[in-house]
């Protein structure tokens, strides 16, 4: 199969920029818009985190400055020698709510730049943690009464990019 020689020409800059970014905060962010069916949330992921030894951190349903903002500073909680794990609680300064980490059991489909960096095929991806956020009420999405349908912050492994 021939690639299309703008796709290269496009994808080798991406991947400078990337790397270039990384170089200098040694993380970046990528935020994917929402896809045109109601299944294809909005979703920003980290790239980096893997080569400080951690798995990269996914945060699904934000608009791209909070998810950013959000997947920033968790990145810099795990630069800066913290250690998230699946199952728990975490918060920080400046974030009034708490997210709970779980394992993204579909790195594959979702983490499209980070394997790239990495050089990693689908199969073999780079691991990520969903940081899930409650909706503004308190209450996450398995919570009862939670206001938010499934399209709001679909559980890790049920959405595909």
């Amino acid at each position: 199969m021939t690639t299309d020689p703008r796709i290269t020409a496009w994808l080798d800059q991406e991947d400078a920029h990337l790397t270039a970014v990384i170089r200098k905060c040694r993380w970046a962010v990528q935020y994917v818009g929402a896809g045109e069916e109601p299944d294809e949330p909005s979703f920003g992921y980290t790239v980096g985190l893997f080569g400080l030894g951690h798995p990269e951190l996914v945060v699904v349903g934000l608009g791209p400055e909070s998810a950013h903002g959000l997947l920033d500073e968790a990145a810099r909680m795990v630069a800066g020698g913290r250690t998230l794990v699946p199952g728990e609680f975490v918060t920080w300064e400046g974030w009034a709510e708490q997210l709970f980490v779980e394992v993204c059991p579909n790195p594959g489909e979702v983490l499209l730049s980070a394997n790239r960096f990495y050089q990693r095929p689908a199969e073999y991806s780079v691991p990520a943690y969903q940081l899930t956020w409650p909706h503004p009420g308190g209450t996450f999405p398995w919570d009862p009464g939670h206001p938010c349908g499934p399209w709001c912050q679909p559980r890790p492994g049920t959405w595909r990019p």
